[in-house]
This record gives C-alpha cells, structure tokens and sequence, in this order.
C-alpha cells in the first residue's frame, strides 16, 4: 500500500494505539461476547438478552465480531492469547446451531470470522465443520424464484417470506468459501444468484442503494422497497451504502466477475461524493438536518471497501479510493474514538438505525471494521471474508 510519509506516521501510531487498547480490553473481556458498552463496560451476548427476542441473546448476529478482533490481533501480533479468546467465542456459538430457532440469514457475519478464521489459521476440523454447517444454513434460505437469500425470519405481524436485505452480500462470501473449500459449486451458484438480484433489485442508477426489497416469494417478481434502518424508503442509509461497496467488492474478489467491481465501484462513488469535509458520515445521507445522527461504523466499513478497490484499480484510480479511505479512517481515530480506559471500545458514535432508541454509542462492528481497515494499509492483514 503507498502511502505518504505523514501518513505512514500516522498509521504507525494508530496501530500501536489498537494493540495497547486490545493488550487489557481482551484481557478484562475474554469470556464475553460484547455488542456495545454499558457505563464504559463491554456487555455479553453471550449471557444477555435484553429483548428476551429468541434471535438476540447468543444468536444476535454480531456475535461473530468480537472473536474476529481476536484473530486480527493475533494476525498482526502473533501472541496466542488472542487465538485463545477467539476460541471462546466459537464454542459458545455452538449453543446456536443446537438451538436452531433463532438463527436466521447473519450466519456468515457469525461463523465467517470464526470458525472459518479459525480452521484457515489452524486447520482446525471442528471448526471447519462449523463453518460448513452455517454455510449449509445459509444456502437453505435461497429463494429459486427470486434468486435471492431470505432475510430474517417471521416478524410480528410481517410476512417476511420474501425480504432480502443489502447487508447480505456481506453473508455471501460464507457460500464462496464453501465452494472453494469442498469442491462443490453449488454454494457458489447460490451466492452469485444472490448478487446479481442485488446488483439489479438494489444498487439504484446514481449508485445509491436500497436497503430492503420485498419478492414475490412465489414468482420472485419485485413487490416493493423499503426504508428499513435509513430514513425514509427512497433515502440512502449509510450502512447500508457501506454493505453494497465492500460487499459487490467481496464478490468480485471471490469470482472475478468484473460487474461486481463495476457495481462496487458505482457505490463508491456515489459514497465519496457525499463525504463530508469534516470526515463524519451520517446514519442516512438524505437525512434531514436536525437531529444531527451520525454513524461511525457506517464510514469505518466503506473504508475496509474503498482500500480494496484500490488495490485492483489502475494506477491513475487508486488515489481516489484510498485518500477517501484514509480521511475516514483519520476522522475517526482522531475524534470518534476514545484511547483510554473508561471506555472498552473504540469507535464511540454509532447508529444502529435512523430510528432506533438511541445513537451515538459503541456497537462491536465499528471497532471490528476500523481494525480491520488499518491493518489493510498497512498490507500485511488477515482477509476473513
């Protein structure tokens, strides 16, 4: 990665700043599976549910994050304290597939940075099985008609049968993995069914994208779009416009298939061009003006998408991706995170959704998506999905 000598210096300090916050946060919070913080303190999904919902609690769908932090940090220090911790998380998830109710389309999110981290490190066959078996989960949930994944499952009072979600492309790459790791192509064929819905039934004509589409789920044609966790249906959740970039990114990475670059590509453009000057990315970019609601993990994942386009671009693009990513990445290390020991998380301004309760709080994906997009520039990171 070429980076300017200021900005080697500055990815310099950060990291060493990620290894001394990680070095007591991992040690305080080993048993734990954090989502945010409570009072500055890690909460545990693995222990709580506070919706008393049977997909929250141990089958919440960030409960992959926090082992995939620990095998960053093992990555990049190679202490096995790290890979240690990591495997807590794993084997709690286990609890999951035994319950079964309660799992639903996040499978990638929870065992890709896992298990599947895991058994590449390691080649540990326990937790390729695991990895094998969510992504047997997730194929299960195709849609033939429609050629998508089915999000969620039953709602109260919604029919669900025939949502999909942007973030999905995010769960893909477990298909993908499958595929390459078996032999077996159908796994693959689903996830690129699944793409290609996205790149036409999502990404809209000025790169923006939609954050639900509902199917017929019984002859797949579209019914209808929704606002979802953005502001309003027809808006631009930043989260989701963050999913689409990296995610049509993994894809291409997978398959080589250059529409997904070309689609990765429309995303980002239309994402930079709404950076503000101040580096702060909004929950929603045609949010109104007040209330000012910001979503830091929204601008950490672009980052993580915008680095690796530019690793496959000509020499004439690259800057353009990875000055963006940088400004993201500078912005939130210098005034959305908190380097001291009242918080253990970093990031400190995340948004779950326009709507949500409550923003402006640590959400375990922010500092996942940060970490890992530091550890991109610096050119020697752990690629989990």
């Amino acid at each position: 990665m070429m980076l300017n000598e200021t900005d080697k210096l500055w990815l310099s300090e950060v990291i060493e700043k990620i290894k001394e916050k990680m070095d007591w946060v991992s040690d305080k919070s080993r048993n734990k599976i954090p989502y945010t913080t409570i009072d500055g303190d890690y909460d545990d999904r693995s222990i709580d549910n506070p919706s008393g919902n049977v997909a929250d609690g141990i089958n919440w769908w960030t409960n992959g994050f926090w082992g995939g932090m620990m095998w960053l940090m093992h990555h990049e220090t190679g202490n096995n304290k790290y890979k240690e911790i990591a495997q807590i998380s794993e084997e709690k998830l286990d609890q999951c597939f035994a319950d079964y109710y309660g799992l639903h389309h996040d499978v990638g999110f929870m065992w890709l940075p896992t298990s599947v981290t895991n058994y590449k490190v390691t080649k540990n066959l326990e937790s390729r099985k695991r990895g094998m078996h969510a992504a047997n989960l997730l194929a299960g949930r195709f849609n033939l008609a429609g050629g998508f994944i089915r999000a969620w499952d039953d709602l109260p009072n919604t029919d669900t049968r025939g949502w999909a979600i942007i973030d999905c492309m995010f769960n893909i790459p477990l298909l993908y993995w499958a595929s390459e790791e078996t032999g077996d192509p159908r796994f693959k064929q689903i996830a690129m069914r699944h793409a290609d819905t996205a790149m036409s039934a999502f990404v809209r004509t000025d790169g923006s994208v939609n954050h639900i589409v509902e199917f017929d789920p019984f002859n797949g044609d579209v019914v209808k779009t929704y606002g979802g966790q953005g502001y309003e249906e027809g808006s631009s959740w930043t989260r989701g416009q963050s999913w689409g970039l990296y995610g049509f990114m993994m894809s291409y990475i997978h398959t080589g298939e250059v529409a997904y670059l070309n689609t990765a590509k429309s995303i980002a453009h239309y994402f930079i061009a709404n950076i503000a000057e101040s580096g702060i990315i909004p929950v929603d970019f045609r949010q109104p003006n007040e209330p000012k609601l910001e979503d830091d993990t929204a601008a950490a994942i672009a980052a993580c998408g915008l680095i690796e386009i530019s690793k496959v671009v000509g020499a004439h693009e690259k800057d353009v991706y990875l000055n963006a990513a940088i400004k993201l990445l500078r912005t939130l290390d210098q005034s959305r995170s908190d380097w001291s020991r009242n918080s253990d998380a970093i990031l400190q301004y995340g948004s779950a959704a326009y709507y949500a309760d409550s923003h402006h709080l640590p959400i375990i994906y922010g500092d996942y998506y940060f970490m890992e997009a530091v550890f991109k520039l610096k050119g020697n990171d752990l690629y989990i999905w």
